[in-house]
C-alpha cells in the first residue's frame, strides 16, 4: 500500500515488491517560535523588577556583613572591654554589701541594658548600614510587596516536592557543598598555622589571653570573610546569568509584547489610511474655495487661495497623478482657473506643504498667475 503522508520512517514496501517510499515528519514551525531565545525586553525587565525578582546574591551581603561586624569588633574591642569590666566591678562590688530586692533587681537590669545598648549599638548601626548599603548598589532603591503576597502554590506539597529536587536546588546544593569545602580549608590551614601559639596562654595573664583569643577570632572571621567575598562575586555573576536566562523570551511573546505596546500593526495601518481619507476629504472640501489651481499639467496639481487679508497665497491642497486629475476636475465643477505652469506646479508640490504659505523666492511666480486669473476673472464679468 502506497504511503499518503510524509514521515522519516519507511513505509512497508508495496505488496507488488516495489522499492521502498519515504515520508517525512509534518513540523509545526510555531515550535521554534515558542523557544525563548531571544533577550528581555525592558519592559519585561520593568515588570520583573516590579515583582522582586532580580538579579541578587544574598552571598555579597553576608561577607560584608561578616567583614564590617568583625572589623568593627576589632576597632572597638577596647571599649567594649572597658564598659564591660567597669559595669562588672560595680555589679560584683554592690552586690556583696546590697540587699537583693526588687529595686535592686531593676537597677540591676536597667544598667545592663544600657550597657548592652552601648557595647551593641555601634556595632548594629555598622551592620545595618553595611547592609543597606551592599543591597542598594546591587538592586537600586526597589519597594515591592509581591514577594510578601500569599500564594497557594508556596504550600503546595506537589510543587514544593520538584523544587526540592529542582535543578536550581541540586545547583545551590554543589554551591554550598563547595563553599564549605573551601571554608573549611581555609579555616583548617588557620588553625594548624595558629595552634602553636595556644600553649604559650596557659601562663598568661587572662586579659593578655583575653586579648590574643579575640584577636585570633577576628583574623581568623576577616580571613574567611575574604574567601566569602570572592565566592559572592562569583555567585553574583551566575544570579546574573540565571536571572537573565530566566526572562528570555520567545519571538511570539515579543511579538505579543509588541502589539500590546505599540498596538496591533494592522489597526494601526487602518487607522492611518482613514486618517488619510478624512485629511484627503478635508482637502478636497477646500479645492472649490481656491483662487486658483496650477498644473503641470497632467502630473501635479496645486490649487492656491489668496484675498486681500493674507499676507500671502496658501496651498489649501495638493496632488500628484490621480489625484491631481480629481483637483482639477473639482476645480472646473466650481469655477476655478486652472493654469498651466510646469516649473511653478513642480516647486509648489515639492516645497510647500498644505495649509502652510508659499516662500518668498515664488511670490513673483505666483504673483503672475494670480494677476492673470484677477484679469481673466475681470474679462468674464
Amino acid at each position: 500500500m502506497a504511503c499518503t503522508a510524509m514521515s522519516t520512517a519507511s513505509c512497508p514496501p508495496s505488496a507488488d515488491g516495489g522499492e521502498y517510499r519515504f515520508k517525512l515528519a509534518a513540523f509545526d514551525l510555531q515550535l521554534f517560535n515558542q523557544e525563548k531565545t531571544e533577550e528581555a525586553t525592558p519592559k519585561r525587565k520593568e515588570e520583573a523588577r516590579k515583582k522582586g525578582q532580580v538579579a541578587k546574591s544574598t552571598e555579597i551581603s553576608s561577607a560584608f556583613i561578616i567583614l564590617a561586624a568583625f572589623l568593627a569588633l576589632k576597632m572597638l574591642g577596647p571599649h567594649i572591654y572597658y564598659e564591660i569590666t567597669a559595669y562588672m566591678r560595680m555589679m560584683f562590688a554592690n552586690l556583696a554589701t546590697a540587699d537583693f530586692t526588687i529595686s535592686q533587681v531593676y537597677a540591676l537590669f536597667l544598667g545592663f541594658s544600657l550597657v548592652f545598648l552601648k557595647v551593641m549599638l555601634p556595632l548594629m548601626l555598622v551592620v545595618l548600614m553595611i547592609s543597606l548599603t551592599v543591597n542598594f548598589l546591587q538592586v537600586g532603591f526597589m519597594l515591592s510587596f509581591e514577594p510578601l503576597m500569599p500564594k497557594l502554590e508556596r504550600i503546595n506539597p506537589i510543587a514544593g516536592f520538584k523544587r526540592l529536587f529542582s535543578l536550581r536546588s541540586l545547583v545551590e546544593a554543589v554551591k554550598s557543598l563547595c563553599k564549605i569545602s573551601i571554608i573549611g580549608y581555609f579555616v583548617y590551614r588557620f588553625i594548624t598555622r595558629e595552634t602553636s601559639l595556644v600553649p604559650q596562654l596557659i601562663g598568661a595573664d587572662l586579659t593578655d589571653s583575653l586579648r590574643y583569643s579575640s584577636g585570633l577570632v577576628a583574623d581568623l572571621a576577616l580571613e574567611i570573610g575574604a574567601v566569602i567575598l570572592v565566592l559572592a562575586a562569583l555567585d553574583y555573576f551566575y544570579q546574573w546569568w540565571e536571572h537573565n536566562k530566566s526572562l528570555r523570551m520567545s519571538k511570539q511573546e515579543i511579538k505579543e509584547e509588541f502589539k500590546q505596546t505599540e498596538g496591533n500593526p494592522q489597526i494601526k495601518g487602518k487607522i492611518r489610511e482613514r486618517q488619510r481619507a478624512m485629511a484627503m476629504r478635508r482637502m478636497m472640501q477646500e479645492v472649490p474655495k481656491a483662487t486658483a489651481v496650477i498644473t503641470n499639467p497632467t502630473h501635479f496639481a496645486v490649487a492656491i487661495r489668496y484675498d486681500k487679508t493674507m499676507t500671502a497665497p496658501e496651498v489649501v491642497a495638493k496632488g500628484q497623478d490621480f489625484l491631481a486629475e480629481r483637483i482639477k476636475q473639482m476645480a472646473r465643477e466650481n469655477g476655478v482657473a486652472v493654469v498651466e505652469n510646469k516649473p511653478l506646479a513642480r516647486s509648489l508640490y515639492a516645497t510647500v506643504e498644505v495649509g502652510e504659505t508659499i516662500p518668498p523666492e515664488l511670490y513673483q511666480a505666483v504673483a503672475e498667475v494670480l494677476a492673470y486669473v484677477f484679469r481673466l476673472k475681470r474679462r468674464l464679468s
